[in-house]
């Protein structure tokens, strides 16, 4: 972090960083990321669960999500409106999808849905789970005005900060699961 900058200059630093350890971490890692988050939920029955569809280097929750559906409704994020929280339209395998906001794919149709459990996209994250995203709070506003959800961060091990800067209006998660392990909040190193 710099000396003596502010917070959006030492976030745009820790994001440049987290950023470049992702594009460069192996797919391998990322897809062990994704087995291990499949691990932690295969459990679950009868939830609503957001999950996310991957840009970029990002690890990809959607084997999981496939895989969940069976059992419970998966819904993905839609950007409805600049400084708007997320909204999330119902997802299920082989669905028609159109390019939204951000170059993201969302489903061409389906109903509305209020997440149980939210599997989040990270650029980078610390021990705390504390999580950094690409800048637009899209996911802050939202896990913000859903207190009783469980938020999970998906990530590789390399995406890890020694501390990502925080703002008042920052949420963090309450765990992130990578290629080396399960984070939790409150977790010690």
């Amino acid at each position: 972090m710099t000396q003596g900058g502010s917070v959006q200059s030492d976030k745009a630093q820790v994001r440049r960083a987290c950023l470049a350890a992702r594009d460069a971490s192996d797919p391998l890692a990322r897809a062990a990321a994704s087995v291990r988050l499949f691990a932690r939920l295969r459990h679950l029955r009868g939830l609503v669960i957001a999950g996310y569809l991957p840009i970029g280097s990002e690890a990809s929750s959607v084997a999981t999500m496939a895989a969940l559906s069976r059992d419970n409704t998966l819904c993905v994020p839609v950007v409805t409106a600049k400084g708007a929280a997320l909204r999330f339209r119902e997802w299920w395998p082989g669905c028609a999808l159109e390019t939204g906001a951000f170059g993201v794919s969302v489903p061409v149709e389906g109903g509305w849905r209020v997440p149980d459990l939210l599997i989040v996209p990270v650029v980078g994250f610390d021990a705390s789970c504390a999580r950094m995203g690409y800048g637009g709070g899209f996911y802050d506003r939202t896990l913000a005005g859903l207190p009783a959800a469980t938020a999970i961060g998906l990530a590789v091990e390399a995406q890890r900060a020694d501390r990502i800067p925080l703002e008042p209006t920052d949420v963090h998660l309450h765990h992130v699961v990578t290629n080396a392990r399960v984070h939790s909040r409150g977790d010690v190193g």
